[in-house]
Parts: C-alpha cells; structure tokens; sequence
C-alpha cells in the first residue's frame, strides 16, 4: 500500500499541491471565524445531578454570576467632593449599554410607608450629592441607619465601601462585553484620577473577561514562539535555509487547518484551546525531523533523489502513521470523558496530529521533488561526532552498567512512589492566573473585606404552595443566616428573611430597632402593605419563586479551593439538615462555586479515566505492532517511569492535582511511547538482519534509534519549555511537567530499554514478536545507518535513468537498487 501511495503521490505532485492550496484557502477562511468562549462552565456534563440543580436555579431565579464589584477603603470617600464623586461613577456606569443596575452606598434604595394606598414605595435614599460636611454626615448616619446594606454594601469597621455593578448575563456572553469592561475600567480610572483613591474591581465577569483577555494576547505569542525556537532548531540541525521554511510550512499549514476545523466543527477558543497552535507546531516539527533525516539517508546510500523520496514515504509511511496515531491517542482518549472542554480539546488535538502526518507525508516528498539535491553542507548534520560520542556512551552504559542504570531507577522510582503519597487535589476559581497579576490582588482585598465575590446559593423548597413566607420557613432561614455568619469565608448573607425584616423596619419610619421578623399580631396590619406592593416594588420579587414555595439564600464566599471548600460544604450541609428537616423541606446548595467545585472533581476524574482508556489503547496498537506481551510489559516499564516520577515531583513541590497539571500525564504517555515503538521496531529488524544475534541487534538498535530520539527529543523540550512562560498557570504547568516527562522518557527509553532487553535476552524473544501481524519498516530494503559514511557521492551520468527519476548520485553505481 505504501508503494502504492508513494507512486502516486510522486506522479500527481502538482494536483496535489493545488488540491493542499484550495483546502488550505478554505481552512484559512473558516479559521478567521473561529470566535472566543466567553462562557463559564463547560466541565459538567447536562446529565450531572450538579448541572442540573444550577439550570434549575437559573430558571427560577436567573444569573447568579453576573455581578461586577467595584471597591475602595477609607475614610476619605465619606467627604461632599468623593462622595458625590462616587455617585456620579455609579450613574456613568448605569448609562452603559450592558449594564442594568448599580448599588453602592450612593445608589441605594428604603421603603417608604404610603397609608393612603396601603403598600410601599421604593425611593433612593440619595438624590443628589452632598453640598456640605453637614449633609455628607446626615446621609451618611442615614445609610447606616439601615441594617439591611451592613456588610453588603459597606465595612464600617475597614470603612471599606462596595459598588455593586449588575451586568447583562447574555450580552456577558458575547464578544461585546470586552467592550463593556473596557468602558468601566476607563470610568474606575477616571474616578481614581479625579478623587486619588485606590480602586478595586472583582467579581466572576471582570475576572472572566480579564482571562480570556490574557488567552487572546497568548496564543499568537506562544504561536510566534513555537514557530521561532522550532525553526531555529531546525536550521541548526540540517544548515539549510531550505528544510526549515518547508518544514515550518507544513506545520504552518497543519495549524490552520486545525482552527479551520474548528470553526467547521462550532467550537471556540477557550484556555485550553489556545494552546492547540503550539502543541500542533511543537509535535509536528519531529515529524518532519524524522523524514527529511530519511530522505538524507537515503540520498547518501545511493544518491537519487526521487528514489528517496519514494522510499520516505514507501519505507517510513506506515512508523510514521503508527506513531502520530499513538501521540494522538493521548489526546483522543479524551473524547470518552462527558466534559465538553476536554471533548472539544480532544478532537481538535486528535484532527491537528494526523492532519500534520498527512501532510507532511504529502508536502514533503513532493516539496523536495522540486528542489535541488542536498549539497555537502546540507547533509553535514549526519556527521554527528558529538553525537556519536553520546550514542556509544549510551551502548556502552546499557551494557556494563546496567546495574548501576536499574539501582538509580528503583530508587526515583521508590522516591517517585513517596510524592505520590503527598499529592492533593486542590483548584481554584482563579487558580491559572499568576499571583502578582491585579486580577488576584482586587480578588484579596473583597476577600478581606467583604469575604469573597464567588456564588453560593442556598436553595430551600417548602414543597407547599406560600410556604416560603410562613413564619416557619423564615425563622430558619433566619436561623441559617445564623450559622452562615459563624464562617469567616463566607459574606455577610441575604435572603426574604432580610427583606421581611426591611419591610417591617419601613413601616415603623425606618427604625432601624425594628429590623427583625415579623410577629403574629404585626401580620395583621403589615401584610396588607406587602399585598398591595406590585412587582417592582416587592423586597420579596428577588428571593422567592411565583408560588411563593421556593426561596434562596445568597451569599458571596472565598475562593479557598476545592479541598476546603468541599469540606466546608459537608459541614454546612450537617448544620443544613439540622436546621431544615429533610422530611419536609429540601434544600440545595447550588451556585457558580458549587459548579466549579463538582467541575473541577469531575474533569480529574475523567482525566484518570482517560489516561487509564490512553495506556489500553497504546497497549492494543502496541500489541498490534509486535504480538508479544512480554515485549509490550519491556516497553511500558520505560513509559510508565516517567510518569511516576512526575507525579512524585509534583507531590514534593505541592504541585496539587487539578484538570490542567492531569492533562500532561496523558498528552505525555503518548508522545514519549513513540520512542519505544521506534526502538523496538529496529530492534526486530536487527534481529532478523544478523540471525538472532540478541546483543548485536540491540547494539545496532540503540546506535540507530538513538541519534532520531535525542533530535525529536530536543524539539519536543523547547517547544513545550516555552509555555513556562504564559501567564495562566495552568499552562505553566502543562509545558514544564510534559518538558520533564519527556525528558525522563528520553532517558528510559535510550537506557533502560536497551538494558531490560539485554539482561532478559532469550527469555523475552517469541515467534509472534518476530512475526508480526503489521509491518511498519520495510525489512527487506532498510538501511543499515551505521554502515554509513558521510563522503559525498559524486555525480555520475544518468546512465538512461530518465528525468523524471530525478538526479543521480552515488557511492559506488553498483550499489544502486
């Protein structure tokens, strides 16, 4: 088959050229269409129990994460000028399309007795700005006559103030709310100019927006960063201005390809798919490695040019596809989780890889069909004398040293084993951004000041009809507010308890001693007021259902992390029960942090998951390749080291286990097996080649193999290294973690491989392993590499070989095939 497609490919080169052209114009196309995802979410499947209390929540009482906080400390905002300062900013911020509401301390609202029509009037506190200190202190007395905004608008004991910016969840969700943000941060900066007080701005849609401003600032830099390194390291391999612009062109392609699909298939660019540019480059470059250093073989042995190019494809067509198909299955397998993030991550990953290996087993071939011969200089990079140095250190050490080589790899393994132990599993809401970036800083100081900006909602069912407003429900809502104020990481929390109590307070001329629940004989010439009260003018309208039967309760927590938060959940899920008897009352906790809590714990554990179905899979087509189990264990104990030792690592640098740092394990596993598939495929070969000759043929692999591994190796390294450098620790994480691995990997595979095979020889070889059912080196026409020399073929005449063969270049004319 292979033959078959190198015949083809070589014979159609211009039609495929064209067809790559028209494809890649297309792709292009649906590329610019490629929109960002403003969304939240995305961990949880629609069928999860946590998943559907939130959209049931959200039908009955809307967006919960849609409120934008706007703060500052100290006491010079209580003068006429800052003051009246403060609300204007807050009128300015009103009038901005997106934006449907603003309270602050400026902004705020009381209920006024009207006995005329028996019901309440909702009216500011604050019409104009202050003229005077004397007017600032009697507006100011007045806010703090009214209980119901302590804590939730104002710290008098921080003299910290609190604007509460309630913007449109839908618009939120669009490209237009970058808009949005960027006309509040210029009227926060302006209000700074103007009074000199420090600003602080927070809350799930600035810290939303913010993140995805930092992906879109990243991903053409880490692009350009992976296209400069790869190529540059390229050029230094092969010394030719010509290998890396074609090489860099194919990836190039591949990538645009890859967003091309993306659009096709209506995904969008989240965190996690911003990296998809640089992991297609970073992952594609060794493809290329791999292909022109056999063409350059070939070339040498026998000096014509279409013929190896043929051989390229013909010879490496079916190693290459089974290791693109092994890197890719690392990605692919997360397509068997139910999170649509990693699904979504998953398959683009997945098309990327094996477009890449498509194209590069078209372009190439077909790229270098119209170019000149490699010259001296351009195959200079086989004379690899520091190179050879290394190999015969690594033949001579997996040979003399092998205990030395298995002492050393028990012992990181039995550390390794250690770290694991102290793992942890911990996330946060803003867990990928860098600790100094101001996002984090305004986050510590609400939290500070008025403990966290992050949902909780509390939900209680009263199963009957009005039930939320009877005397009981709202004495133990009462009681829970109780028990929430008891925990420093969560706010100051507000239910229809609160709005009861303000109603009553506003019948008795906003007497601040009569903010409490309402009594039997109150009801009675109180309750009226409330019936009379329409929609817009209800305290009640924001926490209770239209049948009256469901309320919640809202409170703002602290981003402590997954394990505190999770444990903090149980505890109060106790207190809960003791408060609301499950028999007749049910009650949810529900909200943006729950969802994150149970997404988080959801993703780590499909990410195991994955990485269980990724090992199954790598075994199957490993199994495939060479039909012995005794030789698939020999090559999964290089494999598996790495990973061990990285999760070893991590447990000693508490590096804790969250979606971004159990991405690597996966990702990794597929990328460093290819090593072994290669080893073991030359050392098969080599059996064959000198008869059986165990030690022969291990020496010929590991002098073979080793030079591809390093190169690949060193590729893979830097192009991952660089996403040390993001911004998102997530990214950090995914780039220096899989730099390790793979690093680990080279190392295990370039020396305990080959020492495993020499100690178990005999005892390890079969008929089957021999036999395979699926041949990826062509056995009966491979190089032996060693016997290479690097003098330059000299031409000869074409001897009736036609043009369209190409150049004719030997060592001896004889050797020719």
């Amino acid at each position: 088959m292979w033959s078959w497609l190198a015949n083809r490919v070589l014979r159609n080169r211009m039609a495929m050229l064209i067809a790559v052209g028209i494809i890649t114009v297309f792709m292009g196309y649906m590329a610019t269409r490629v929109e960002m995802n403003y969304k939240h979410g995305g961990l949880l499947p629609e069928t999860d129990s946590a998943y559907v209390e939130y959209q049931r929540f959200l039908h009955t009482f809307a967006e919960d994460g849609n409120v934008l906080v706007i703060g500052t400390q100290g006491g010079q905002l209580y003068t006429p000028a800052n003051f009246g300062a403060w609300y204007e900013l807050g009128r300015s911020l009103h009038s901005i399309r997106g934006v449907d509401s603003v309270f602050s301390e400026a902004h705020l609202y009381e209920l006024i007795r009207d006995d005329s029509l028996k019901r309440f009037k909702v009216q500011p506190v604050m019409r104009k700005a202050p003229a005077n200190a004397a007017e600032m202190d009697s507006l100011l007395a007045h806010i703090r006559s009214l209980p119901f905004y302590d804590g939730l608008l104002y710290n008098d004991s921080s003299k910290a103030s609190l604007m509460m910016v309630f913007v449109n969840a839908k618009l939120f969700n669009t490209d237009e709310r970058r808009t949005v943000v960027a006309e509040i941060e210029d009227q926060v900066e302006a209000f700074h100019d103007r009074t000199g007080l420090d600003m602080h701005v927070s809350g799930l849609p600035w810290i939303r927006v913010k993140s995805t401003n930092l992906v879109k600032a990243e991903m053409p830099l880490f692009m350009a960063l992976s296209m400069f390194v790869c190529g540059l390291l390229l050029l230094l391999f092969f010394r030719s201005w010509r290998v890396m612009w074609i090489c860099m062109g194919v990836v190039g392609v591949s990538v645009v390809w890859s967003f091309g699909a993306m659009a096709l298939l209506g995904y969008k660019i989240s965190i996690l798919q911003s990296v998809i540019a640089p992991l297609v480059i970073v992952t594609g470059v060794p493809n290329c490695v791999f292909l022109i250093n056999a063409y350059h073989y070939e070339f040498v042995r026998h000096g014509n040019q279409i013929k190896s190019l043929q051989r390229v494809i013909s010879r490496v067509g079916a190693a290459a596809f089974m290791t693109n198909a092994t890197t890719a299955v690392g990605f692919t397998t997360f397509c068997l989780t139910s999170s649509d993030t990693l699904i979504e991550f998953g398959w683009i990953a997945t098309i990327g890889i094996m477009v890449l290996w498509a194209l590069s087993m078209l372009l190439i071939p077909t790229l270098f069909s119209y170019m000149p011969p490699p010259s001296v200089k351009h195959l200079s990079h086989l004379d690899r004398r520091w190179l050879d140095r290394t190999v015969e250190w690594i033949v001579r050490s997996s040979k003399e040293s092998r205990p030395m080589i298995y002492a050393i790899t028990a012992l990181c393994s039995v550390v390794a084993c250690i770290g694991i132990l102290r793992l942890k599993d911990e996330s946060r809401i803003v867990d990928d951004l860098p600790a100094d970036n101001p996002v984090l800083t305004d986050l510590r100081f609400f939290e500070a000041n008025f403990h966290g900006v992050m949902p909780l909602e509390i939900v209680v069912d009263t199963r009957k009809k009005g039930g939320a407003l009877k005397d009981a429900a709202l004495k133990r809502i009462e009681n829970l507010e109780d028990t929430l104020r008891t925990y420093p990481q969560f706010s100051r929390p507000i239910s229809v308890a609160d709005a009861v109590k303000f109603t009553k307070q506003a019948f008795y001329g906003g007497n601040p001693e009569k903010y409490a629940l309402l009594n039997s004989s109150e009801k009675t010439f109180i309750l009226p007021y409330l019936d009379g009260a329409n929609a817009k003018e209800s305290m009640t309208k924001a926490f209770i259902d239209s049948t009256r039967s469901t309320t919640r309760v809202t409170v703002q927590m602290a981003d402590v992390g997954t394990t505190r938060m999770n444990d903090l959940l149980v505890r109060l899920r106790a207190q809960v029960d003791s408060i609301f008897d499950p028999g007749k009352y049910t009650v949810t906790m529900t909200g943006t942090s729950v969802v994150f809590l149970k997404g988080s714990s959801y993703m780590v554990t499909n990410l195991i998951t994955s990485l269980f179905w990724a090992i199954v899979i790598i075994v199957a087509l490993m199994a495939l390749l060479f039909s012995s189990a005794r030789i698939l264990l020999v090559a999964l104990i290089p494999n598996m080291i790495p990973l061990f030792f990285t999760a070893g690592l991590m447990g000693f640098l508490h590096i804790p286990i969250k979606p971004s740092t159990m991405l690597v394990f996966g990702i990794a596993l597929g990328i460093a097996v290819d090593n072994a598939i290669h080893f073991l495929a030359r050392y098969r070969l080599e059996l064959r080649l000198t008869g059986n000759d165990l030690q022969r043929s291990v020496d010929h692999a590991t002098r073979e193999v080793s030079v591809g591994i390093i190169y690949t190796s060193v590729v893979l390294l830097a192009g991952f290294s660089l996403f040390a450098f993001s911004h998102f620790g997530g990214i950090q994480a995914l780039g220096v973690l899989t730099s390790i691995t793979l690093l680990v990997a080279m190392l295990t595979n370039l020396l305990v491989l080959p020492s495993l095979l020499l100690s178990l020889n005999q005892r390890i070889i079969s008929r089957s392993f021999q036999e395979p059912l699926l041949v990826i080196l062509d056995e009966d026409e491979d190089i032996d590499l060693t016997e290479l020399k690097l003098e330059m073929p000299t031409p000869v005449p074409s001897n009736g070989i036609s043009e369209a063969e190409g150049t004719n270049w030997a060592v001896d004319p004889s050797e020719r095939k």
